[in-house]
């Protein structure tokens, strides 16, 4: 129904894919945040919870096979006297947990190892890029960082110093000594944040750690969502809006970040506006260039197939102290990575216009959609799927009526 009503709308002249804009909302579930459970509940319950009910349905069979001498065809089902499917539920939330679990445990053991590689190259004396990740490496990896930068300006001095003994005159200006060496300071101060960090680390007594890894046993599907106002149980739901504010893609997700999204949703938008090209021949059903915050950077989302598109680096206020510090014309170099003929662009007067353009696009769409829907009322993420689809599909008729002339 949702690709029927694009349909629709295309024939009545919406759709104006020139500029397309991706962003996510957080959406709560129709579950209580306080429904969450660690390993250590279920552990305790589930297997309690099983017997229990399996014990309720024995009796039951049992008592009415007594007072009806044989089974009733017009009896309920057993799987049908638990309207709340509370046994259900709680059984799905295991398995989501064993899940995450799993899950979390795959990613800190590529997290483990690539710090581990982190802090040997370091230690052999290669360059590292990047801030030094947390976790039993940082410190050893800092003062590896440390020890680097140290010989790196002693041998400095050394040349100079040797270069002054042979009666050389040395090119340029002289080394600062190394107590005045911004780079080591700078690498000490790293050490130091480090050997804080790892003090700071207090063991929490027994019994009393919260459980990292949860799962709800109203919608086991749902997540824990930061917001800028706190914490909801609920889902990530991303938008794609045409400059003409017409939703044409929408996807709902378990997971807060919005990078991983992207991609998709770019296909996704790229699938609508191929099929209502094809339906009516308008150019403006073909897309120009996707705008998205800083929340979707990444090389991946930059290199990826389709069209053209256009990232934030970081906040708008950084982005545009840039572009007025280190302002860019024309097109980026030849030799440029992703990442750099991003930031040309919008350090460039035109990348600065059209990135304008991603805030009044999908922003209004959001709030105008959440009027619809601000709570799934379904739970599971396949309903919640099907829900957002049904929000967008209203909104979109209602723009087709606001946009089709009375006769």
């Amino acid at each position: 129904m949702f690709a029927q009503v694009l349909m629709i709308a295309a024939r009545a002249g919406l759709g104006r894919f020139g500029t397309v804009a991706i962003d996510g909302t957080k959406i709560a579930a129709n579950a209580s945040i306080d429904a969450n459970r660690g390993q250590d509940w279920f552990d305790r319950h589930v297997a309690g919870v099983v017997a229990e009910a399996e014990e309720t349905d024995r009796a039951e069979d049992a008592a009415a096979h007594e007072s009806d001498g044989d089974d009733r065809p017009d009896r309920v089902p057993a799987a049908l006297r638990d309207r709340t499917r509370r046994l259900e539920r709680i059984q799905q939330a295991s398995e989501e947990l064993k899940a995450q679990r799993q899950r979390r445990t795959r990613e800190q053991a590529e997290h483990e190892a690539a710090a581990l590689a982190r802090r040997r190259r370091s230690e052999q004396g290669q360059p590292v890029v990047g801030r030094i990740p947390n976790g039993p490496h940082r410190l050893a990896e800092a003062r590896a960082h440390l020890a680097r930068e140290i010989t790196s300006h002693q041998a400095k001095l050394d040349r100079y110093a040797a270069l002054v003994a042979a009666g050389r005159k040395p090119m340029g200006r002289p080394p600062v000594p190394m107590a005045e060496s911004t780079r080591v300071a700078r690498a000490r101060r790293v050490v130091a944040n480090a050997e804080a960090a790892a003090a700071a680390v207090e063991p929490v007594p027994a019994g009393k750690e919260l459980p990292k890894v949860v799962a709800n046993t109203t919608d086991p599907q749902s997540r824990i969502m930061p917001t800028r106002r706190g914490f909801l149980q609920g889902y990530n739901a991303q938008v794609a809006v045409t400059s003409d504010q017409l939703i044409v893609a929408v996807q709902v997700g378990q997971t807060p970040n919005d990078q991983a999204c992207f991609t998709p949703m770019m296909d996704a938008a790229q699938d609508a506006a191929t099929r209502m090209h094809a339906h009516t021949g308008n150019p403006d059903h073909l897309v120009g260039t996707v705008l998205a915050d800083a929340g979707y950077n990444s090389d991946a989302n930059l290199t990826a197939a389709g069209p053209d598109r256009l990232i934030a680096l970081g906040k708008r206020r950084d982005d545009q102290r840039a572009a007025a510090q280190e302002p860019a014309h024309g097109p980026p170099p030849a030799e440029a990575t992703p990442r750099e003929a991003n930031a040309h662009r919008l350090r460039t007067r035109e990348g600065r216009d059209l990135y304008k353009r991603r805030a009044a696009t999908v922003e209004p769409g959001i709030g105008n959609l959440k009027k619809i829907i601000d709570r799934f009322s379904c739970r599971g993420l396949d309903h919640a799927t099907s829900e957002l689809h049904l929000a967008a599909t209203a909104f979109n008729i209602l723009k087709i009526h606001r946009a089709t002339p009375t006769a």
